[in-house]
């Protein structure tokens, strides 16, 4: 059964091979996502001009066993919540908010995140991230985060839904130091169509480079792609989406990552109601990344699953109890 989807470069000792969830982005693609404050391109090429629908800045840092701001900043329709503080770890907590409440056509929204030494950050959405339909152009996020020496990041928005005639971008660009940690979840969703259908949306793109600064250079450590068409092919069978409607995504990247780690998630898997898959990256100056794939026809099923995946790295790593955000 051949792939529609390529997971990430560099990957080693896989526990088991998920079948078809994405596929490599072409070249085209791949240069648009170097820079992440270039200009959006529309379909047929052409460069757009407006500015960002909305800025996040937000820098963190450590101040007497506690994470804080030392730099925030937000433009037009982004903002965050006041910070939350969810145990005595001294880790913070924000909330981005789109008060817009939904991404439109040609809406371009850039993020910013800086973890100082030492900083430790949650950051999750409000809400879930709704695309409607985008004539003429796609929505675009970037995303930049760069994790200094022994910051911690975890990276928990809440689901990404792509409504009829949605086009979506997504380039996340991670740099990262050998003792710094990530853990980044997603769930992609298609949203409700008048006719009942899923899938109808017009393409999703979700990219997320991660690089190890090793002192030298800013060195590759996983390149993840997800392309999804659905008007280019038939999205819903085998070797695809394999009958499902739901795609999760776990991005792992830490010094204690190893085999031992991924059996473990592996194990956590076969609890729930969904296909799963566990790959392995190379190491980068002793840092190394796992990827989990999962393919569901629930969003609280993916949910359920991605939540015991981080709530047994935040027990087995920090001794911190599982995460409760009460948005509703």
């Amino acid at each position: 059964m051949t792939p529609v989807v390529e997971t990430l470069s560099a990957v080693v000792e896989p526990v088991e091979t998920l079948s078809a969830v994405v596929e490599p982005v072409e070249a085209q693609g791949f240069r648009e996502a170097q820079s992440p404050h270039a200009q959006p391109q529309s379909p047929g090429g052409q460069a757009q001009s407006q500015a960002p629908r909305g800025v996040l800045n937000l820098v963190i840092g450590e101040r007497n066993g506690r994470s804080i701001a030392s730099r925030q900043f937000h433009q037009g329709a982004l903002r965050v919540l006041r910070p939350h503080y969810l145990d005595d770890s001294g880790q913070v907590c924000y909330v981005v908010v789109n008060p817009g409440g939904a991404y439109l056509g040609a809406d371009l929204y850039v993020l910013d995140v800086e973890l100082e030494a030492g900083a430790n950050l949650l950051l999750t959405t409000q809400s879930a991230t709704k695309v409607y339909r985008t004539p003429g152009s796609f929505a675009e996020q970037r995303m930049t985060v760069n994790l200094a020496e022994n910051a911690r990041l975890e990276l928990l928005p809440d689901q990404l839904i792509a409504y009829r005639e949605a086009s979506y971008r997504q380039n996340t660009h991670i740099t990262m130091t050998p003792t710094s940690s990530l853990v980044m979840a997603e769930v992609v969703t298609p949203g409700w169509s008048p006719d009942g259908a899923s899938f109808r949306y017009e393409e999703l793109r979700l990219r997320t480079e991660i690089r190890v600064d090793t002192g030298n250079s800013a060195e590759l450590l996983a390149l993840d792609n997800v392309l999804i068409r659905p008007p280019s092919a038939d999205v819903t069978g085998l070797g695809f989406m394999e009958g499902c409607s739901h795609l999760g995504s776990l991005l792992v990247v830490d010094p204690r990552v190893d085999q031992e780690l991924a059996d473990c998630l592996h194990q956590l898997s076969a609890g729930h109601d969904v296909y799963a898959g566990i790959s392995l990256t190379r190491t980068v100056a002793g840092a190394t990344g796992l990827a989990l794939r999962a393919l569901s026809n629930s969003t609280g099923e993916l949910n359920h699953l991605l939540g015991a995946c981080t709530a047994h790295l935040r027990n087995r790593w920090y001794g911190q109890q599982p995460l409760n955000l009460r948005k509703y």
